[in-house]
């Protein structure tokens, strides 16, 4: 089986690409704008034609479309969360129009949620974000597009090598450098939000499956850990991971991406019926997983 995989170098895109290289006599195909990459693409900025011959080129199976932004201007998140899938579909329907789609959306997506009711993918999307409105524009592309396709629309990730974009990966970075000084102090955003963590292993099986599963898939499914959780517990568990004996203090305000939304939590009872899927990992396992490979970093 011949599976593209585009933006296999991101945090979600090099977890996918190690599982799926792990399926029985699957050929893992790298496209990106990475010089590594055997296929070069950039979803961004790619007219349809080119990216048709490169597709027309890697005959694949199945693609799998982790490339995305989670910051930046109006434009940057545009055109990677929106044009790009729009492209891709397009240049799919010209080149490899039986190809199996898997694509990357967002649980920012669905916008801010109502405590105690886990969202399900039939319920309305109002998201308050740039960055949810470029994600649900690329998942409508993605949709309406005839093709044999599915979006998972993933909640927030946690596990061994999240960003510093992201709030574990900082918070990890951080705890790293504070060390077990006493008189460290950090500072963090609003602690008591609820978000829908689940772990990036987790994730990545469920693109396994999701490309595998030989029949018909719902055109979105929910992939998170299917329970709403503190913010200030994460942050109170890698802290103990870390030893950290330092003080936190929380301010108002948070990322542009998340500080509007409060609570946040997937209904993953779709996933299990499409796909099998539950998830494997607890947010107590994504938390170890994730400060060991930071330690491990440490020169």
């Amino acid at each position: 089986m011949r599976i593209l995989v585009l933006g296999g170098t991101g945090y979600l895109g090099r977890h996918a690409a190690a599982r799926l290289r792990a399926l029985p006599g699957a050929r893992i195909l790298a496209a990106g704008r990475s010089a590594t990459a055997e296929f070069g693409v950039d979803l961004a900025a790619d007219p349809v034609e080119r990216l048709a011959k490169t597709l027309a080129a890697a005959a694949p199976d199945a693609v799998v479309n982790c490339a995305g932004a989670t910051g930046g201007d109006p434009v940057t998140l545009a055109e990677a969360n929106a044009r790009g899938p729009a492209v891709l579909c397009a240049a799919l329907r010209e080149a490899a129009p039986t190809a199996r789609l898997v694509h990357l959306g967002s649980a920012a997506e669905y916008g801010p949620g109502v405590p105690g009711t886990p969202v399900t993918e039939s319920a309305p999307a109002c998201p308050v974000t740039l960055y949810g409105a470029t994600k649900l524009a690329g998942t409508a592309a993605i949709t309406t597009s005839a093709l044999d396709a599915v979006v998972l629309r993933v909640g927030n990730p946690v596990g061994p090598g999240a960003p510093v974009a992201s709030l574990p990966g900082r918070l990890a970075s951080l705890l790293r450098s504070a060390g077990r000084n006493p008189e460290a102090v950090l500072r963090l955003g609003d602690l008591s939000a609820h978000r829908d963590f689940v772990d990036v292993r987790d994730v990545a099986q469920a693109v396994a499956l999701a490309v595998t599963e030989p029949g018909h898939l719902p055109p979105v499914l929910n992939i998170g850990g299917g329970t709403a959780v503190a913010i200030g517990e994460l942050v109170d568990g890698l802290a103990r991971r870390a030893g950290f004996s330092g003080r936190l203090e929380e301010s108002a305000g948070g990322s542009a991406r998340s500080a509007p939304v409060s609570w946040q939590c997937s209904d993953i009872s779709a996933a299990a019926r499409a796909l099998g899927w539950r998830p494997a990992h607890t947010l107590d396992d994504a938390l170890t997983a994730l400060w060991s490979a930071t330690t491990e970093t440490v020169p």
